[in-house]
């Protein structure tokens, strides 16, 4: 999604899922329109425009084989399509069979064995939990096992990893006191298990447990990033 908040605050982070899932063997097609899937109007109660970006981006992406997303927050979205139109007799059907074409970037790759090369990274990394990979899509086994295939990255696992960072959708900005309260916890946590750096799959987490960091050293990278890394041999 060319509008999405990952392309605006992390671009990297796009150029590296392109560039682990090329090397792993995959054609990939990023589009110019729509720029949006709608999560965010769907996460802020806001269906009638949610369910007019859900039809705009059916109908340009029902023709790939899988949908691929690297945020959290838009996959969850995504895949909440077919309730979301469920009672529209024109779309339900679409949106269902769309719906279940929508993939994590870890989900999609945790089913295929991998083809290109993973080089050592030794790296003490903490894995956050986003809530909307965690609960909403149930992934959890995926991207620590991603994780894990890297040669001498060490996954850590902070206390509470189930208990939300504060940012959830747009929650920080409408509840800015009681979601800066979950993120100073979070942050703590995250501190606290001894990491070196935190990956997170989501970029309102990233956002919200940076802000959260008060100058603390401790960076968060997707884990695309470290998994492009590791391909192609360098340092993040």
């Amino acid at each position: 999604m060319q509008g999405c908040v990952q392309r605006v605050f992390f671009g990297d982070v796009n150029a590296a899922t392109v560039a682990v899932l090329t090397a792993e063997g995959f054609e990939v097609h990023s589009l110019r329109e729509p720029r949006c899937c709608g999560a965010l109007q769907l996460h802020a109660g806001d269906d009638s425009g949610a369910m007019d970006r859900a039809k705009a981006t059916i109908e340009a992406f029902e023709r790939f084989e899988i949908v691929v997303t690297n945020a959290a927050g838009c996959g969850s979205g995504m895949k909440d399509y077919a309730h979301l139109l469920s009672d529209d007799p024109e779309w339900a059907e679409r949106a269902a069979a769309f719906s279940g074409r929508v993939k994590d970037v870890t989900e999609l790759l945790a089913e295929h064995e991998p083809v290109a090369q993973r080089h050592p990274l030794p790296l003490r990394v903490a894995y956050h939990d986003a809530c909307h990979l965690a609960h909403a899509q149930g992934v959890r086994a995926q991207p620590r096992a991603l994780l894990r295939a890297i040669p001498e990255l060490e996954v850590v696992e902070p206390a509470d990893w189930e208990i939300c960072c504060g940012s959830a959708g747009i929650y920080n900005l409408v509840q800015p006191e009681a979601a800066a309260e979950l993120g100073a916890r979070k942050a703590a946590n995250l501190l606290a298990s001894g990491a070196e750096a935190v990956a997170a799959g989501n970029p309102g987490c990233a956002l919200q447990i940076a802000a959260h960091l008060d100058g603390r050293e401790l960076p968060i990278f997707h884990q695309m990033t470290l998994l492009d890394h590791s391909i192609r041999g360098t340092r993040p």
